[in-house]
């Protein structure tokens, strides 16, 4: 007798209302704090919105410096367009706004791996597409990439970051 392979659940299948979305308190970059801890993280429902709208938010979370909540639309809207032509450039915004959490946690390492991870993808759609300029952030993204690895941006949460405007 064959079995059929059940669907993909949770964080790495597509979403859905079983799909598990961490409840424990987190700090302003995401971090998860003791359950008893207040949260000073309020997260949109992204995944009852469509990803247009979890683009919009994502933009505006990001130009305000929330990279956190900026991370977690674009991942969002990343699975909801799988198997579309913008899969990529939400999966390369995902990993921008995640390049500067780890830049903001004082992770050098994550946040030079994820910046030149998003300057890859997001540098392939031209200017214009989605409303933003894919080149141009390609370009900041790498160069404070670039800053990490010379020591001239140190990582932390004091760091002067200088984030492209997306």
């Amino acid at each position: 007798m064959t079995r059929m392979p059940q669907e993909a659940t949770g964080k790495t299948g597509r979403p859905n209302p079983q799909r598990s979305k961490p409840e424990r308190p987190r700090d302003r970059l995401g971090r998860p704090q003791p359950w008893d801890a207040p949260n000073t993280l309020e997260l949109e429902d992204f995944d009852a919105l469509t990803p247009e709208r979890n683009h919009e938010l994502a933009r505006e979370h990001f130009n305000a410096g929330r990279f956190f909540p900026a991370h977690e639309a674009w991942e969002t809207a990343w699975k909801q367009a799988r198997d579309t032509g913008d899969a990529e450039l939400f999966k390369g915004l995902s990993q921008l706004g995640a390049g500067y959490v780890h830049l903001l946690r004082g992770n050098a390492h994550g946040a030079v791996t994820l910046l030149r991870r998003a300057a890859s993808r997001v540098g392939a759609y031209p200017a214009g597409h989605r409303g933003i300029d894919g080149p141009a952030i390609a370009r900041s993204a790498t160069t404070e990439a670039d800053r990490v690895e010379r020591g001239e941006l140190r990582p932390g949460e004091e760091a002067s970051v200088r984030p492209p405007r997306v």
